[in-house]
């Protein structure tokens, strides 16, 4: 979305196009329910979302019918229905194209103490409106008449790409406090500012966060991760302090200088980063947005704060921080529950990411390419993207030799991976050979032998089977 300030014809403009398109669904919807004696309208995020011109297939509404009668009007209408939301009164269904949800009026309050809302069904449209996260957000179509509910002015705020809450903030926060994430979210994929007294409230409530499910974090973690604009989002996070509860490890970087005392410091470094990875998504097989990617570039330097040593020269080193931060992001992802799969790929990545930085100049033997391929296995497009995202100097004379350095690496992969299959490499000898030709049964000999053909091949390339075997036998005679 354009950084200008979006009138008001502009806004009103894009609903009535979005809403041309909807007729279809939100009419006959609207009339199933009135001819039932409920209330239904199209509300919240497709609202919003309309008038910015960019809708997508998921369709929001709120009615005065409990989830039993909604789910007997979606019989024989829609395609599919379910009702995996029925406990916080949500029933889902497919209508076509279009998927929908469709839940009471009610409103949410939670315990000082509870990580779950308690639901309440509520009695008018006014009521559910007054009690969403943000005005913007709080904006409702009556169905089937089509008549446009704005109680809070979300559609000034709209214009005006500022992000308030139809109450008092402090109120809205304490019912829910995910919202001040959820504001965060916003910021990042729609460009929108955070009024003055929202971002002072998330400032005083921070610490209010810790009383949500480490899920629910990560998925607004997620969520803000992936948005076009996740700098932003980010930076709010920790001008808040709420990163001080969600993602520790990022406020810390800002405490530190980098290696070189250049004009940025870490943290700044690292944004920089994440922004320069996902400038190079479109290098990954399936593009972007890709969360691992930009956590890892996230997380790449966290290590940083744990290995600063200062020298008596006056220089500092980061020694081994990208061992330790790999350690870091792991434990990190795990509080917040993302899969052993994601966790192992994004702290991998981090333990890679100076790997390139080891080789010097480029002088890359061909035993040292084929050990970077191997570890990175099918990270590989990702560490490239890293690497090569990791570079924020204003030196131009030694980005440009960074990036021809990594271009000459990745024809190096290239070409070994044509001649000798890079992607499954493997010793030259499977397990029942070495068996064989050793004269031993399963057991922990032939997994050594495995290695040592293993790193036989890394160092020399494909080899024959007599070379192989002569190879593994001498190799076995050495150990007696």
């Amino acid at each position: 979305m354009s950084d200008e300030v979006l009138s008001m014809a502009q806004v009103q403009e894009r609903a009535v196009a979005e809403l041309l398109r909807l007729a279809p669904v939100i009419d006959e919807l609207g009339a199933r329910f009135a001819d039932a004696g409920e209330r239904i309208a199209l509300v919240g995020g497709p609202v919003r979302d309309a008038m910015l011109g960019r809708l997508q297939n998921d369709l929001d509404f709120t009615t005065s019918a409990r989830p039993e009668v909604t789910e007997r009007l979606l019989k024989g209408w829609a395609d599919a229905i379910w009702d995996i939301g029925r406990d916080f009164g949500t029933i889902g269904c497919r209508r076509g194209e279009w998927q929908i949800e469709i839940t009471t009026y009610r409103s949410e309050r939670y315990d000082p103490d509870s990580r779950k809302p308690e639901v309440a069904y509520g009695d008018s449209l006014a009521g559910d409106l007054g009690r969403r996260d943000f005005t913007v957000n709080a904006m409702a179509i009556n169905l089937p008449e089509r008549t446009f509910e704005d109680p809070y002015g979300g559609i000034v705020d709209l214009a005006h790409q500022v992000l308030r809450t139809p109450g008092r903030p402090e109120d809205s926060f304490s019912d829910d406090p995910l919202r001040m994430m959820r504001a965060a979210r916003f910021a990042a994929q729609l460009g929108f500012t955070v009024a003055p007294e929202v971002q002072a409230a998330m400032t005083a409530m921070a610490e209010r966060i810790t009383i949500i499910s480490a899920e629910r974090v990560r998925d607004e973690l997620v969520k803000l991760v992936t948005a076009p604009r996740p700098r932003a989002g980010l930076t709010l996070l920790v001008e808040t302090g709420l990163a001080s509860y969600v993602i520790p490890e990022l406020p810390a970087l800002a405490l530190e200088r980098d290696e070189h005392h250049r004009h940025k410091d870490v943290y700044q470094h690292t944004l920089t980063v994440l922004e320069q990875s996902i400038d190079l998504e479109d290098r990954l097989p399936g593009g972007g947005p890709d969360f691992v990617s930009r956590f890892a570039a996230l997380m790449h330097d966290v290590g940083k704060p744990r290995t600063r040593r200062f020298l008596d020269d006056g220089t500092v080193t980061f020694h081994h921080h990208d061992v330790v931060g790999a350690k870091m992001t792991k434990k990190r992802m795990q509080a917040l529950r993302f899969s052993a799969d994601e966790t192992a790929a994004v702290s991998k990545l981090v333990e890679l990411h100076l790997r390139f930085h080891g080789y010097g100049d480029g002088q890359w033997t061909d035993a040292a390419v084929r050990r970077y391929v191997r570890d990175a296995g099918e990270l590989l497009p990702r560490l490239h993207v890293l690497t090569r995202a990791d570079c924020t100097t204003r030196n131009q004379r030694k980005a440009e030799r960074l990036r021809r350095t990594y271009d000459e690496l990745e024809a190096r992969i290239e070409q070994l991976a044509e001649q000798e299959e890079l992607d499954s490499i493997r010793p030259d000898l499977d397990g029942n050979q070495i068996m064989e030709l050793l004269g031993i049964g399963p057991g922990r000999e032939v997994g050594e032998a495995y290695r040592f053909l293993l790193e036989l091949r890394l160092d020399n390339g494909p080899m024959s089977y007599e070379d192989a075997r002569d190879a593994l036998l001498a190799w076995a005679a050495s150990r007696g």
